[in-house]
């Protein structure tokens, strides 16, 4: 089979991180016989310095005519004093509802081989946890009206979140379809004691509940769910939430496995083109110096073969190059705590092709 990918390199670590998931994919596509042709786009603070914006025209329609998206990192300090609607995280927003990504899937999963670097107890860490964290992506407070005013107390700032019965009802049905592919065990987070969205996401979560009767569906509150996360994520499976608390969420989730830099995420819509990146950052403070772990760009291209190509087979066995490479002790920096010997970017993407 022949795809198209749109390469979104961007900021920092990002092109060293998508050069390796490609060259990952190259090898899947010898071993496999398929072929992946890649095409480089402009995003974040790289787009802003060529052409005066965030996310180049150029950019979203390349995008659009793709099989698929894999992106790297956005942002940086270099461009930290930019106007809002000019800062590189704004093409983040941009080209996901370009694309109609109302979907983000984070999977979190403590792999036994890293557990020394769980910050968690070691008596929750052997229990082991593995969980996906379905996150609303296109609505919600991030895109709400926002703006300054001059307010009670003088000059003010707002942001307004609304969601809609329809917005809530195609993430709710992603997350239900997802738990019927897993455990079966369904929980939604929410604020619904405090917040109306909430209340009419409760509201509408539970009226869909009704049917997926094998689901087992429960609520709970997003204050309750960042204290659950640390002390007992075993009891989670499939989480559904809205825009902001699935982005704070999913940031905790990647913690407490180890390492931020093993965490990969799909941005899924209605059709099979969806965007695949890490959960972190650009990192500038590392970029250049071959530094960066790959794994999750890496994994992010598993996903991508897994959900928006139906390649199962070939998802599953870069997964399991990961898990042998990791079982076997190699280690990238951020997942040694200043012990050992570290691998370079490049080095534990070598390893990771010679597993495949």
């Amino acid at each position: 089979m022949n795809y198209n990918i749109a390469l979104l390199k961007g900021d920092g670590i990002g092109p060293e991180i998508v050069d390796s998931a490609v060259e990952v994919l190259k090898k899947i596509g010898e071993k496999f016989g398929h072929t992946f042709n890649f095409t480089p786009y402009l995003i974040g603070g790289c787009a802003i310095d060529a052409t005066g914006e965030p996310l180049p025209e150029e950019t979203v329609k390349g995008c659009l005519a793709s099989d698929s998206v894999l992106l790297g990192a956005v942002g940086g300090p270099k461009w930290d004093t930019l106007p809002g609607n000019k800062r590189p995280e704004k093409a983040l927003l941009g080209i996901r509802a370009a694309l109609e990504l109302f979907t983000n899937l984070r999977p979190a999963k403590l792999y036994p081989a890293l557990k020394d670097a769980s910050p968690l107890r070691a008596d929750i860490v052997e229990r082991g946890f593995d969980l996906v964290i379905v996150r609303e992506l296109t609505g919600g407070i991030y895109f709400g009206e926002r703006g300054k005013r001059e307010g009670k107390y003088g000059e003010e700032a707002y942001d307004t979140e609304a969601y809609s019965r329809m917005e809530i009802e195609r993430i709710g049905k992603v997350a239900f379809e997802t738990a019927m592919k897993r455990n079966k065990k369904l929980i939604s987070i929410d604020k619904a004691n405090v917040l109306e969205t909430s209340r009419l996401w409760r509201e509408v979560m539970h009226k869909m509940s009704e049917e997926y009767p094998e689901v087992e569906y429960s609520d709970m509150l997003v204050d309750n769910a960042a204290m659950q996360l640390v002390r007992n994520p075993q009891q989670f499976d499939v989480v559904v939430t809205s825009n902001m608390f699935g982005d704070i969420l999913s940031d905790e989730a990647s913690q407490i496995t180890g390492s931020i830099g093993m965490l990969a995420s799909a941005s899924l819509g209605y059709n099979k083109c969806g965007m695949y990146e890490p959960i972190h950052g650009s990192a500038p403070d590392i970029a250049g110096q071959n530094k960066a772990n790959p794994i999750a760009t890496i994994l992010s291209a598993a996903m991508m073969l897994r959900y928006s190509f139906d390649l199962g087979a070939e998802a599953d066995c870069i997964e399991k190059a990961v898990d042998k490479v990791l079982e076997a002790g190699y280690r990238t920096a951020d997942l040694l705590g200043g012990e050992g010997t570290a691998l370079s970017c490049t080095e534990i993407t070598e390893k990771i092709l010679e597993m495949i």
